[in-house]
């Protein structure tokens, strides 16, 4: 059932175009929470971490509540602009990625690689290996597709650019909702995520 069904179109009208997590009322961020729990109870893949097909994509974070990733919108002279999260599960591999605004020609951006082994039907471990940081233009990244295909590479980027010490940063993403377009994600730090398949 990849259909939109009637939780599944009330969560897609509440985050409507709106970016991220950014700037919710609490009666809205409660209203797409909300949302989300009566959605999951329909998810139509029981064993998201099987469903490589599904998974492969490239995914934009539509919503969060991930304090570490909204931090950054907080920061004096920069923003959150768009996030993605790719996942090539045929090789363990995920990618994140923040696309940061700034000031004019200084866009940046900050992106972790990452190895995801399956634990169990529904969820991954992942353990952080990379982190990468720069200016756009510097990093010469010019979308996701491009740039996790450059990050999987030994070659070092201008900017920040450093590898993460193994063991020294793990945690785990359950999958409670998945299908052809939307997936639901819960952390090990007990964030959601709402991600749309670009």
């Amino acid at each position: 059932m990849t259909g939109f069904s009637q939780a599944k179109q009330r969560l897609l009208d509440l985050l409507g175009d709106r970016p991220i997590g950014l700037e919710v009322p609490p009666d809205q961020a409660m209203a797409i929470e909300a949302a989300v729990a009566a959605l999951e109870p329909e998810n139509p893949t029981p064993a998201p971490t099987a469903a490589a097909a599904l998974l492969e994509a490239n995914w934009r974070l539509r919503y969060t509540t991930n304090l570490e990733l909204l931090g950054i919108d907080r920061a004096p002279l920069i923003g959150l602009d768009r996030v993605y999260q790719t996942l090539r599960p045929t090789t363990g591999q995920v990618v994140n990625i923040a696309e940061i605004r700034t000031l004019p020609g200084l866009e940046s951006l900050v992106s972790v690689r990452a190895r995801a082994e399956v634990e169990s039907p529904t969820r991954f471990r992942v353990e952080f290996e990379r982190f990468v940081a720069g200016p756009q233009r510097w990093l010469g990244y010019h979308g996701p597709e491009d740039w996790v295909e450059q990050v999987a590479r030994p070659d070092r980027f201008w900017g920040l650019d450093f590898p993460i010490g193994v063991g020294s940063r793990v945690g785990w993403i359950e999958i409670t909702y998945l299908d052809a377009d939307l997936r639901v994600n819960r952390g090990n730090e007990g964030s959601l995520f709402v991600l749309t398949r670009t």
